[in-house]
């Protein structure tokens, strides 16, 4: 096995993606079990999608909590102005005390814009706007009153007030599939999430095959590149979408191989996917963090308890 990992390793931290629940009750409840489990986040995904909406349901998770990190994987820059999101942000962690992570992205689910008729720009634009985006953000959250002209946004001698208890913000999360948002992430993220290729609009064969272990390789490869000096201080992040607990894990690979149309051997290999029991995940995550360096693992809704048993083991160490 190459490792193209070349930043120091980090301790193991896993969080949770989730979406929704039936009421308030359940959604508290599910936080609490988060963090019960030792997970040390909840985050959620930013859609317009049958989900709850992820502001007020994160300040809810994190009311209802004491050490639970909250955040979104990832808020959408079209979404709001820039300006907006900064107060959103600020607010939220300061009724934390400090527990937000800051995860944005340019957008990239297609049915969202079209349903909502917010126009869909190029992948390139969308960047360019989240750039700026960030760069706005930022201003809104450091010391003082700031000024920025750009293409999108125009901000004139702003204070965002009030100021996050994070300083000078919450870790700001960017998850990239793409050579420019690696590069970009690189530079000015705290974790960097290595994503699929997400440029149709759709999780499609183009995703599937950008999971891949040798792909991920050479993302990760570009992001130690252009990181230079902030290397060390980086987290490397990996959502997990095909999590199976299992005794029969060549059964079961063989089986989504069949279903998906591809290799078993991608599957089998790739980050994206932890399919066995948890000794075998335990020893998989330990390779993986070797080999790419991803120390902070992100499993959905679904996989909570069965995966809890490799918290258990591997947070922390």
């Amino acid at each position: 096995m190459t490792t193209v990992r070349q930043a120091p390793i980090k301790p193991f931290r896993f969080g949770v993606q989730v979406s929704t629940a039936p009421d308030a009750s359940s959604w508290v409840s599910l936080a609490r079990k988060v963090e019960d489990l030792g997970f040390a986040t909840l985050t959620m995904p930013d859609h317009f999608t049958d989900q709850l909406a992820p502001m007020p349901a994160l300040m809810a998770a994190a009311q209802a909590t004491t050490s639970l990190r909250v955040g979104a994987l990832v808020w959408d820059n079209d979404y709001k102005h820039p300006v907006v999101f900064a107060k959103e942000i600020a607010t939220l962690d300061v009724l934390s005390e400090g527990r937000v992570e800051l995860g944005i992205g340019a957008g990239w689910m297609k049915t969202d814009y079209d349903q909502s008729g917010i126009t869909y720009d190029t992948p390139g634009v969308r960047i360019d706007r989240m750039i700026e985006g960030i760069h706005v953000i930022r201003g809104a959250l450091g010391d003082g009153p700031f000024s920025f002209t750009g293409e999108h946004y125009q901000i004139n001698n702003y204070d965002g007030l009030p100021k996050p208890v994070q300083r000078p913000c919450p870790p700001i999360l960017i998850g990239a599939g793409g050579p420019r948002m690696l590069r970009y992430a690189a530079r000015e993220a705290d974790i960097v999430g290595i994503n699929p290729i997400l440029t149709a609009g759709a999780v499609g064969p183009e995703a599937i095959a950008s999971m891949a272990a040798d792909v991920v390789d050479e993302k990760v490869m570009l992001v130690n590149e252009a990181a230079g000096s902030r290397l060390d201080h980086i987290e490397f992040n990996v959502r997990a979408y095909l999590v199976n607990v299992t005794d029969d894990r060549q059964r079961t690979i063989d089986g989504l191989s069949a279903g998906m149309g591809v290799t078993a051997e991608l599957i089998e290999n790739s980050p994206f996917a932890l399919i066995g029991s948890p000794a075998s995940l335990v020893e998989d995550l330990l390779a993986r963090r070797e080999r790419w360096g991803f120390s902070y693992v992100i499993v959905g809704a679904e996989d909570i308890d069965t995966f809890a048993p490799v918290v258990a083991q591997l947070a922390g160490k």
